[in-house]
């Protein structure tokens, strides 16, 4: 029996979509022929979206149906599902009494996640500090003024850059554009990506490209000489990052104010986030300017996303094009929704972006089936996955080990695995779906958001219990995973044993 779909609760979607287009709720309800009324209880998540209703959006505001999906919300229900596995949270509760409760009040949880995170960085904090003895006597306190422009407990700035990355769905418009009309202003495409990119800096800038030997001992890929006019890059770096370099200086000179904007807009506070927001801007202009979001969203269509094909054609790495594919979210001209993670081998998320309800664990380990961490058995091999979450979603996912093997005997290679899936609903415009028997459930990998947040009861592959679970445990039976796990509550049922 099929899964009953999940009503579709789009209301900051709509807003901000009404929004864009300067339209009052009264405007766009009268152009969509439904009361204002009914418009506002949609837009503040009292409705659902009928899908009626979502197509005549589309049709009327040129974007496609994908632009609605639930991904922010499933990625807070699991969110929420893993803070409230933690043991400090005595009485965890059930899986259906955290969607209720985010269903009833979605500003709360995410007050309640906000302080969670609070919480977990305070608890570090004390865990990593050195113990020190009491005072004899207590020394009169003398408040501590705050450094300006900061918060009382910040989230960690790559978690808070990441962070706004994903709500803006991993795209930005503007840097995009811009990034496309220098590729076609500078005629990048006459002639190979380096030989373009250098030519631009000199002519425009009048930078030249040098190679130092010493900066990869230094563990630097480039440094730049503002006052020498000089981009000096490491001896041995890869053609496609050596061209990601150049694009990036590129963008820094071309851009920057553009690249600033975005980073005011963003609302982080800290000096540290913000300039890590301005290397992911750097970073985004750079592969925008590599791949020009026409060029490539037409090849990766008439390659069926052949990664490896669209690697050849735009001289960039495997990394970069998934990277870019995760990116295609231009309102109006969207490619298929993917997620991209970039995860290492002891299940560290270096990066993250998801344009679909697929999201990876937060605060607690990664599923263990998860073809990430099968493919560095095979290091360079690409792994075809078909997972299932625990909503019942099913995602057709590729993954491959990345990375530069060591120079010499002394050094420390560093490989990593990028994982690049979508739905399959989009199986048949994906390459890797050829010989796949979609239909045949037992292909099926299910996967979880880790142990504790995960709800699947039978799984043999648990390394801890689910939290909001009955456990059983007895001596009369034994399965592969010492214990049984129920539903109904968090209290122990043990079995009568001898």
């Amino acid at each position: 029996m099929s899964p009953r779909p999940r009503k579709l609760y789009a209301g900051a979607r709509l807003r901000d979509l009404r929004q864009r287009d300067g339209h009052s709720q009264r405007e766009m309800a009268a152009r969509l022929r439904i009361s204002a009324s009914y418009l506002n209880q949609i837009e503040n998540d009292l409705r659902p979206l009928p899908p009626a209703l979502m197509l005549r959006i589309c049709e009327n505001f040129g974007v496609e149906a994908g632009y609605f999906d639930d991904s922010h919300e499933m990625r807070r229900l699991q969110l929420l599902r893993e803070i409230l596995s933690d043991p400090v949270f005595k009485m965890p509760l059930r899986p259906q009494d955290i969607d209720t409760a985010l269903r009833a009040a979605p500003a709360l949880t995410d007050h309640f996640i906000a302080l969670y995170r609070a919480f977990r960085t305070l608890r570090g904090e004390r865990a990593l500090a050195p113990a020190t003895p009491a005072p004899a006597s207590p020394a009169p306190a003398s408040p501590t003024p705050a450094p300006p422009d900061s918060e009382p407990v910040a989230r960690a700035p790559y978690e808070a850059v990441g962070d706004w990355v994903q709500q803006q769905r991993n795209y930005f418009d503007e840097i995009d554009r811009a990034a496309e009309r220098l590729y076609e202003e500078a005629d990048l495409g006459s002639q190979s990506r380096g030989a373009g990119l250098e030519r631009h800096l000199l002519d425009r800038h009048g930078v030249r490209v040098a190679t130092e030997g010493d900066l990869a001992a230094q563990g630097l890929v480039w440094r730049f000489d503002r006052r020498g006019k000089r981009l000096i890059l490491a001896d041995g770096v890869p053609g496609e990052s050596r061209n990601f370099s150049l694009a990036q200086i590129v963008g820094r000179l071309d851009c920057a104010r553009l690249l600033d904007r975005s980073v005011r807009r963003s609302g982080l506070s800290g000096e540290d986030a913000r300039a890590l927001a301005r290397v992911s801007m750097s970073n985004y202009f750079a592969g925008a300017l590599l791949l020009p979001y026409e060029r490539f969203r037409h090849a990766a269509r008439e390659t069926k996303h052949d990664i490896d094909v669209l690697q050849r054609q735009f001289e960039v790495s495997f990394e970069q094009v998934c990277h870019r594919l995760s990116t295609l979210q231009r309102p109006g001209a969207e490619g298929i929704p993917f997620y991209f993670i970039k995860v290492d081998v002891a299940g560290n998320i270096l990066k993250s972006f998801s344009a679909t309800r697929f999201s990876e664990a937060r605060f607690g380990g990664l599923c263990s089936l998860w073809n990430a961490f099968q493919c560095f058995a095979t290091p360079g091999k690409l792994l075809v996955q078909l997972s299932q979450n625990t909503d019942d979603a099913v995602f057709l996912a590729v993954a491959r080990t990345v990375g530069q093997p060591p120079t010499s005997y002394f050094e420390r290679g560093r490989h990593v695995a990028v994982v690049l899936g979508c739905s399959v609903a989009h199986a048949e415009d994906i390459i890797y779906s050829a010989g796949l028997n979609l239909a045949d459930r037992r292909l099926y990998v299910p996967i979880g958001p880790g142990c504790r947040a995960c709800t699947r009861t039978s799984c043999r592959h648990r390394a801890l219990p689910g939290s909001g679970f009955a456990i059983a445990v007895g001596n009369d039976e034994r399965g592969v995973v010492p214990y049984r796990m129920g539903g109904g509550t968090a209290h122990a049922r043990a079995f009568s044993g001898g």
